[in-house]
């Protein structure tokens, strides 16, 4: 849903260079006389106006308020057209089901916290719908790298034709019946976990990671000694926790430390089910949020 917007590009406008010519440098001791200071070509600017001043100063009501107020009601009624905008993904409603977890979402916002107990141990993950919003960029400047290898020379392209007509029959076959609407997967995006363990004797693990593609990766583990610096966002506390050790990076330590870390976390919920549910999660709340502020802008207008 939120893939089916469109969004406007803009083109940054390159600024001419000035060109600057370069004179020799005499290396003779120069008379005391009078020089004429030479006259720079100042380039006359002509001013124009951005905005119409044909409106009066003191106007009371803006005129572009009805048009804003029709076309915010169009792209609602839109977006509620679309199939299936309320219907919630199989992997969130098995996830939610499950009652492993209780999800604080809190309207307006684009965090998301879940929240567990584990023995003794509270076990608290956090998400955004941000990285949604960050895919969708990133998407759109891949594209644009894209439109500018289609007009560059055959012979500077990958997959030239010369390349493509070696393909035999056969394997250009099996790639069509491969490529069927019904066989393409879904686009998938990394969506950022951070995962706090809190024990009541104190300290905490934190640990950041990536949910992609039904796999949770895991990029690094940091131990804090005050569980009370991962609990509440603050200045303060993110400043005492900027001088932690990090650890070194999850994929250097070694391959049976890895796995031992894997299994501790895949006993605590942090396993397939929740790297299936956050991205889908995700998806299904930024389209929530889209359609909710679409009513609060048109409503803000219209007063």
């Amino acid at each position: 849903m939120f893939a089916a917007r469109a969004f406007g590009r803009f083109a940054s406008r390159a600024t001419p260079l000035a060109c600057l010519s370069v004179r020799s440098i005499s290396t003779k001791t120069p008379r005391l006389t009078t020089f004429a200071t030479p006259k720079l070509a100042i380039p006359s600017f002509r001013h124009i106006s951005r905005f119409s001043t044909s409106m009066g100063r003191f106007a009371d009501e803006g005129s572009v308020d009805t048009e804003l107020i029709a076309k915010l009601d169009a792209e609602l009624e839109l977006e509620k057209e679309m199939k299936g905008f309320e219907e919630m993904p199989e992997s969130v409603k098995s996830f939610l089901e499950s009652g492993t977890f209780k999800v604080n979402d809190n309207p307006g916002h684009e965090e998301v916290e879940l929240v567990r107990k584990f023995g003794d141990e509270i076990i608290r993950i956090e998400f955004s719908i941000s990285d949604l919003n960050l895919m969708n960029n990133e998407v759109d400047d891949g594209a644009m790298y894209e439109d500018e290898s289609a007009d560059a020379p055959e012979g500077t392209q990958s997959g030239s034709k010369s390349s493509k007509d070696n393909r035999s029959a056969a394997e250009h076959d099996e790639d069509e019946e491969y490529m069927d609407e019904d066989n393409v997967p879904e686009p998938s995006f990394p969506a950022h976990l951070s995962i706090a363990i809190e024990k009541p004797t104190g300290g905490a693990l934190k640990v950041s990671g990536l949910a992609q593609d039904g796999m949770i990766i895991l990029q690094n583990v940091v131990y804090h000694p005050n569980a009370e610096l991962l609990k509440s966002k603050s200045a303060e506390n993110d400043y005492q926790s900027e001088g932690l050790y990090a650890g070194p990076e999850f994929a250097n330590l070694d391959e049976d430390l890895q796995v031992l870390f894997e299994r501790y976390l895949d006993e605590r919920g942090i396993n397939t089910a929740l790297a299936l549910f956050v991205p889908d999660y995700i998806e299904y709340k930024e389209q929530k949020e889209y359609l909710r502020w679409l009513e609060n802008v048109k409503k803000f207008v219209a007063v």
